[in-house]
């Protein structure tokens, strides 16, 4: 059975070690720690019952680095309701202990073998059938799927009353169980691609062995496959994967076929038709069945692993981290860094979107080029991968996403244009430091990058004017380097004109990151001297002030109003 990659949950510096040891079994597995206890893991949370009754809920499957106590205590409110049931595994913080303790049926007690199997312990089984039986015949292994749950688990209580049973098909995976087998037995366990009406006496089992391939897409086209199945005898869980011609890899229509059929699609150069195409991408073919010319049924001798055939469209998702610290990143960008095959960016954006796994492959570069980089994800995506761009911050802010889209804009390759796109927001400097100080960019407010870099100065210069006199607050991205050491004097004239001395401006150095610092001075105290690359500033509007924190520090805020004018 595919599953989502675990949440490893862990509450002290104690469990890391075991928790990255588990990692290792499970890719796309992240490390959740305890907020201000635990350094060093991928995701960090406020509060333990919190998350993992969210976890639970999003049918994430958990692995608690705790006593199994904790973990039935907080989940304890949730078991009555109906629906997903996800792995839930309790494992001593020194590995020496690995209990299964909830979803029987979504393979926790696989899970708990993979991992004592890992530390090198043995797994606290305590689900009677598996015990008995040696498997859970409820959970058949991946390429295969049950018929019907509910009358497969009365079937399960047949066998351990002691009824014998015989096996109809191949079914590799029983070979070594210990079942009471017998050929007049009475009840069976069927495992074929064929479609029938499940009976009591029956545990149905279908071999994921069907293929349909695709050259064009038709109006329905989920409803036209369901069609063909029926027409042609087949189960529909017995269905692996669609597969279809490369030049279909951006039709949204079939996209949405796979996903309402609830299987994955891949994709292999064009052929004359439907059935050859089948041909072409299926090895140990054992028929195919052309249903129309763009549409065919293949069966092949043993179940489909979809990842074996043609290639799967290929995705590109550039991403924001944020302004540095974990827990400002957003869960659907570490979920993207999870999926990648390869992460391509500026070195030290890469380091610090890790850890990551043996089979994830980094491209670091020098932060200067980014249209190199930008075509080179492109290269990648396009041959089925999936690519990350890493940015700071937002990537479409000063950052990676346009960078992207003028690779995309001036290619002509169609294989690029194919590839799957995404922008992953993440929280912009000018919003982190702005959060650190109060509120404030809390009205109308202008971003510009001081860098002429890309741009004259002459177009900074007019913009800046304008926005001081629409009386914007303003905020400065690539305020001075070494090699442009007199653009924010220049711009701090020009906001002069326009603002009073007394005017608040906030200074924030690598907020998020290790180290920050927070400023809050005037206008007219502010000196170039002060700001470095690494610094957001923040320039108040004529609105904007501030007043006493209780630590000594100061809140500074523009409010969300204006003063009426006559």
């Amino acid at each position: 059975m595919t599953r989502k990659a675990p949440a490893i949950v862990i509450l002290g510096t104690g469990s890391l070690a075991t928790a990255r040891k588990i990692q290792q079994l499970y890719p796309g597995a992240l490390v959740h720690g305890l907020e201000g206890r635990v350094e060093g893991v991928d995701c960090s949370y406020q509060e333990f019952g919190a998350t993992l009754r969210q976890l639970y809920q999003q049918d994430t499957p958990i692995i608690a680095l705790c006593a199994a106590g904790i973990v039935i205590r907080t989940l304890a409110s949730l078991l009555l309701e109906k629906g997903v049931e996800p792995p839930v595994l309790a494992v001593a913080e020194d590995g020496s202990a690995v209990v299964p303790l909830l979803g029987g049926l979504g393979g926790v007690n696989v899970m708990a073998r993979e991992i004592a199997a890992g530390l090198g312990v043995v797994p606290a089984i305590t689900t009677s059938g598996e015990l008995r039986f040696g498997t859970c015949l409820l959970n058949p292994p991946s390429g295969y799927a049950l018929a019907d749950l509910e009358l497969g688990k009365r079937f399960v209580s047949d066998l351990l009353a002691g009824e014998p049973v015989r096996i109809d098909g191949e079914a590799p995976w029983l070979a070594d169980a210990q079942l009471p087998q017998s050929e007049q037995a009475q009840l069976a366990i069927h495992v074929g691609c064929q479609a029938r009406d499940v009976s009591a006496n029956e545990l149905v089992i279908y071999p994921r062995c069907v293929v349909v391939a695709i050259t064009a897409v038709a109006p329905e086209l989920a409803a036209t496959v369901h069609e063909a199945l029926r027409t042609a005898g087949l189960a529909e869980p017995a269905l692996a994967c669609l597969v279809a011609s490369d030049a279909l890899m951006a039709e949204p229509a079939l996209h949405a076929a796979a996903a309402e059929l609830g299987v994955p699609v891949r994709f292999a150069p064009g052929a004359e038709n439907a059935s050859a195409l089948a041909a072409q991408v299926l090895q140990q073919l054992s028929s195919v069945h052309a249903v129309t010319d763009e549409l065919a049924i293949a069966l092949a001798h043993r179940p489909v692993d979809p990842s074996l055939i043609g290639r799967a469209r290929g995705r590109l998702a550039v991403i924001g981290l944020g302004p540095g610290a974990a827990e400002f990143m957003v869960p659907a960008v570490k979920a993207e860094l999870a999926r990648a095959n390869d992460i391509l960016g500026y070195e030290t954006y890469v380091r610090m979107a890790g850890p990551f796994r043996a089979d994830q492959v980094m491209h670091c570069t020098d932060n200067r080029e980014e249209m190199q980089r930008a075509r080179h994800a492109f290269e990648l995506a396009a041959q089925g991968r999936s690519v990350v761009v890493v940015s700071s911050g937002d990537p479409g802010v000063f950052a990676m996403a346009a960078a992207v889209l003028e690779a995309l804009h001036e290619s002509t390759d169609p294989h690029w244009h194919a590839v799957e796109l995404e922008m992953l927001p993440g929280v912009s400097a000018s919003l982190a430091t702005a959060a650190q100080a109060g509120a404030p960019l809390g009205h109308d407010f202008c971003v510009l990058s001081l860098s002429d870099n890309l741009k004259p100065w002459s177009i900074i210069e007019k913009r800046l004017d304008l926005a001081c006199q629409a009386d914007l607050a303003l905020a400065f991205y690539n305020p001075i380097s070494r090699s442009r050491p007199w653009q924010l004097g220049r711009a701090l004239e020009i906001v002069r004109q326009h603002r009073n001395e007394n005017t608040p401006v906030v200074l924030g150095r690598d907020i998020g990151r290790p180290g920050q610092t927070l400023r809050a001075v005037t206008l007219g105290q502010l000196l170039p001297e002060m700001v470095d690359m690494r610094t957001m500033v923040l320039v108040g509007s004529s609105q904007t002030c501030g007043f006493p924190r209780a630590d000594g520090g100061q809140w500074i805020y523009t409010p969300r109003w204006y003063p009426a004018t006559e």
